[in-house]
């Protein structure tokens, strides 16, 4: 017979913070090699070795073979966890002009796994709310979070469907909405963002909205070291036609 879960070992697992320099540089949904997150996180390859067979054994990465090298990506929960840790962590100190760069880029546009967050992903959902590409079902015309709702987590149940204009609005975005329908992955996933708490679109129809945004150079990676993006003048010139943002 199983006990309680032992939240203690899986806690452990975030309490270096040199592992969770390894999480977070999965956090944007790659895959990607040791040597790679060695030189995103600032470890060395024996380091960066140990941390990541202590996630492999936790399930919170897999890896994947590919040639010479194998390719690690975050697993299962992961993603959630990261993003619910980062909501109820305190900020750490700014001791750069730098560092306040990157903190305020992640909270402006970053990407939560394969759909855009911050600022940027909640204004979309807003955006697309405003313009009947989406609808609420519960009778609260924002996106503000809702009674229940666990900070930054997916919602298992969403207040949301595709609206009368979905067609419409996501075909003027370049999106597919017939392709993304038909992945295996529910349509319609919302998150609660950590730094807004307010909802932001995830699910196949968030990922397809993204890989078009940054296919598009509408949206593109400040820097490969971490999650955070930008909207280019002509994202913004796009975005500014198409939803008025």
């Amino acid at each position: 017979m199983d006990g309680d879960a032992d939240i203690a070992a899986t806690a452990a697992l975030f309490a270096d913070p040199a592992r969770v320099r390894v999480l977070v540089a999965l956090g944007d949904g790659r895959a990607l090699a040791a040597s790679v997150l060695a030189a995103e996180a600032g470890l060395s390859a024996q380091g960066t070795s140990s941390h990541l067979a202590k996630l492999l054994s936790a399930g919170l990465v897999t890896a994947e073979r590919s040639g010479r090298h194998r390719f690690y990506r975050l697993a299962g929960a992961a993603p959630e966890l990261l993003e619910t840790l980062a909501r109820f962590s305190p900020p750490r100190p700014v001791r750069s002009l730098r560092e306040g760069t990157r903190a305020e880029a992640l909270r402006t546009a970053r990407t939560c796994y394969d759909h855009v967050a911050g600022r940027l992903g909640v204004t979309l959902t807003a955006a697309l709310v405003s313009h009947g590409a989406l609808i609420t079902v519960d009778g609260d015309p924002t996106t503000a979070r809702r009674p229940g709702d666990r900070i930054s987590a997916q919602l298992p149940d969403h207040p949301y469907a595709l609206g009368p204009s979905a067609a419409t609005v996501f075909g003027a975005l370049g999106v597919d909405l017939a392709a993304a329908s038909s992945a295996r992955r529910p349509l319609l996933r919302f998150c609660l963002d950590w730094s807004e708490q307010r909802h932001h679109l995830a699910g196949a129809l968030g990922a397809a909205l993204t890989h078009r945004l940054l296919d598009a150079g509408w949206l593109r990676h400040r820097a490969e070291a971490h999650r955070a993006v930008r909207l280019t003048d002509a994202g913004s010139a796009a975005l500014g036609e198409i939803l008025g943002i």
